[in-house]
């Protein structure tokens, strides 16, 4: 298990952005004075569990590009989610970023609109989050780990459910369908697959008690986490996967959404983190926050922010008042002039 962090401060720790790429990408300039950036070193997976009215863990962290460097590389060195990395670096070449290029890692969350126990998957996030109760002295705490979903026409489904096993070198029986898909395309798949590296369920899995042959599991293709990619299940980093069985009994609860936009509170600010929705309008996140709202009509909003959120989503908690937006401009004209 990593290494559990107190709550870091909002302010850049121990290290400064290289200024050049600060000049040639004003997102990283604005997110950087909006929300702070520590260097890797002082990132966590695992944080304490906040009180119910705080909805915000964790904080932005950076690393930089080597020369051999492709984000799928980076996304892998820090366990982070390919899709998460992308939509985090938009300026950010995703399979040649330059040598010394500033990246920016999206390990700040807002807890997913769901019970804070047992499992709970953001399939519109590709994240997992799994709240650990308090032991003896060990206080409660929330683990969060990048996961693949179920591709377009396999959708992993919204499902409240448990672990019904917990499976060790578990065999594979691949559904007819994908026995199917597996000959169309010339490959043959047998209707067993034996425990070991052709086992695309890898040497760990939790089955999910719903019809189907659901599973959380690890996987020998590490470079698809973070994408819908699968037939359904849940695919994490190999290491994530052994934390994860190591912690989780059978009787867990598991709860599945898909919820693209999250909204959630810190310190009397509200933020909101918003992912690729197809279909979606500035309108539709309106609403969304406009809920949020309910019951606090005297707090400002700055709509026009609201609606870039909506229209180029970053994947990244961001305050949505006025206040903190002029502050964070300033800083980034500071930054850029």
């Amino acid at each position: 298990m990593r290494k559990c962090h107190p709550e870091p401060p909002t302010k850049a720790l121990g290290g400064r952005l290289r200024e050049g790429s600060l000049k040639r990408e004003p997102w990283l300039t604005l997110v950087a004075a909006l929300l702070g950036m520590t260097p890797v070193f002082a990132l966590a997976a695992t944080y304490p569990l906040p009180p119910p009215e705080v909805d915000l863990i964790g904080e932005i962290g950076y690393d930089v590009a080597g020369a051999d460097d492709a984000l799928v590389d980076i996304g892998r060195r820090h366990r982070l989610g390919y899709e998460e990395l992308i939509l985090a670096n938009p300026a950010v070449d995703r399979w040649l970023p330059r040598a010394g290029t500033t990246v920016v890692l999206p390990t700040r969350y807002l807890l997913p609109a769901a019970p804070r126990e047992g499992i709970v998957v953001n399939i519109a996030e590709y994240r997992l989050y799994y709240y650990r109760k308090a032991t003896g002295k060990a206080p409660a705490v929330v683990e969060t780990y990048a996961v693949s979903a179920g591709r377009e026409d396999w959708q992993t489904p919204n499902v409240e459910t448990q672990v019904s096993r917990r499976l060790k070198d578990p065999a594979w029986y691949p559904p007819r369908a994908i026995r199917d898909e597996h000959a169309a395309d010339g490959s043959k798949l047998p209707g067993v697959v034996p425990p070991g590296p052709d086992n695309p369920l890898g040497p760990l899995a939790l089955k999910l008690g719903i019809p189907g042959g659901y599973f959380i599991h690890g996987t020998s293709k590490p470079f698809g986490i973070g994408m819908s990619v699968t037939h359904g299940c849940l695919r994490l980093y190999p290491q994530d996967m052994e934390e994860l069985f190591a912690m989780v009994p059978e009787g867990t609860k598991v709860r599945v959404v898909n919820q693209p936009y999250k909204t959630g509170w810190k310190d009397g600010v509200l933020y909101v983190e918003a992912h690729p929705e197809p279909g979606a309008t500035p309108g539709a996140l309106r609403e969304y926050l406009e809920a949020a709202l309910s019951g606090r009509p005297d707090y400002e909003v700055d709509w026009e922010w609201v609606d870039s959120i909506a229209l180029q989503p970053r994947g990244v908690p961001l305050p949505v008042r006025p206040a903190a937006l002029r502050a964070a401009r300033k800083v980034s004209s500071r930054r850029l002039g």
